[in-house]
């Protein structure tokens, strides 16, 4: 309950917030609809009312600042319509036995999944891989290191539409792969850095204990380096889902995939559907919740069993 309550409390500011600007983001388009059903509105043409700025037109026209509340397609849907089209599109589909079905997000969701699933486990092998070569080579880490920061500097956006062209040029089918690559790209750096840091937390007093006790270089890395990294390890790996995720549907936009949650955000883009820009949007956010979570409770899981607090 400790815990319960303020998250509660920041849910019920974030609503509240949210409520209060429905209605200055959709008054101009409540004034629009109102004015296309003859009622009266000021000022009365469409130019004037976009030159003037939102206060005064909530000043003169209170009646319409409702309506703001209610329309169909609103630029900022209440809490409440979104969470009308998030139950349409997954709960409802569940109890109509279609949860598969191409215009439920569960399916959407789980195309979206998939990639991301696999580009996680790309980058998560990639950046340890790459942080145990830094730690164990002085060339490397001057090599490889300042790469590897700098390549997060390109933006995704700009590199996602690269990389499923020269997927395509070099005979990659499918926009799986692409996808996996896009969100192991956004992985693999978060794991590295957390990597190399935990590889490195153990202080020279340690692995003078390890030498005096003859022990190898292999030896000192799994009985001492590998157990020390695993904490670090964990909170890179929750960085690095999320990233991934992120990674996925930004590469769902430019393939034209009509499958995906990033797909739906692009549809309901050009269709002019915010509140399935929205549901998408949510959707999103929950499964990266989940994954999270997934990830939490196999921590506390993990470092319980290796006699470490979680």
């Amino acid at each position: 309950m400790k815990t319960l309550l303020p998250i509660l409390t920041v849910l019920a500011a974030i609503v509240a917030l949210w409520y209060l600007a429905v209605a200055p983001m959709n008054m101009r388009v409540a004034l629009d609809v109102a004015d296309r059903a003859g009622a009266e509105v000021v000022p009365p043409e469409a130019r004037a009312r976009f030159e003037q700025p939102l206060w005064r037109l909530m000043v003169d026209n209170p009646a319409y600042i409702s309506g703001g509340y209610a329309l169909d397609r609103p630029r900022l849907p209440t809490p409440g319509q979104v969470g009308q089209e998030l139950w349409k599109t997954t709960g409802d589909m569940v109890l109509k036995g279609r949860p598969m079905s191409k215009r439920s997000l569960i399916y959407h969701g789980w195309i979206t999944l998939q990639s991301t699933l696999w580009g996680f486990a790309l980058g998560t092998v990639l950046g340890m891989a790459g942080a145990i070569a830094i730690v164990y080579s002085r060339v490397v880490n001057m090599s490889l290191m300042p790469w590897a920061i700098i390549s997060q500097t390109v933006p995704i956006v700009a590199l996602a539409p690269m990389i499923i062209v020269l997927s395509s040029q070099v005979g990659i089918e499918g926009r799986t792969v692409p996808k996996a690559i896009i969100s192991a790209y956004l992985c693999y750096f978060p794991v590295l850095v957390g990597m190399v840091k935990g590889l490195r937390s153990p202080g020279a007093a340690q692995l003078d204990l390890l030498r005096t006790y003859s022990a190898s270089g292999f030896q000192a890395f799994l009985k001492l380096r590998l157990p020390a990294s695993v904490p670090y390890l964990f909170t890179s790996l929750k960085i690095g889902i999320a990233a991934a995720l992120v990674g996925t549907i930004v590469g769902e936009l430019p393939t034209g995939a009509i499958s995906g949650l990033g797909a739906r955000i692009l549809i309901g883009d050009q269709f002019g559907t915010p509140l399935a820009i929205w549901a998408a949007l949510f959707a999103a956010a929950i499964l990266a919740g989940a994954l999270v979570t997934l990830l939490d409770l196999t921590q506390r899981i993990t470092l319980r069993r290796m006699g470490m607090q979680a």
